[in-house]
């Protein structure tokens, strides 16, 4: 559930932060996420969910990691 990576990661405080934890769950051996929430950070985009989405379907090669 991507309301439980926001609890769980208080230190982030930008849309931006937030799609790096999305991309390390997934590298981190996620296999669905849910939208549960949206995402309350000033820089949240209008159609937010394609770039969670991609953050997550991407994992490790979003933040520069080999797979």
């Amino acid at each position: 559930m991507l309301s439980d990576l926001i609890i769980y990661h208080p230190e982030v405080t930008s849309f931006e932060e937030l799609l790096v934890v999305v991309a390390m769950a997934a590298k981190d051996g996620a296999r669905f996420l849910n939208y549960d929430v949206k995402p309350d950070y000033r820089d949240t985009p209008r159609r937010w969910e394609l770039q969670v989405e991609n953050a997550f379907m991407l994992g490790p090669r979003y933040i520069g990691e080999t797979p």
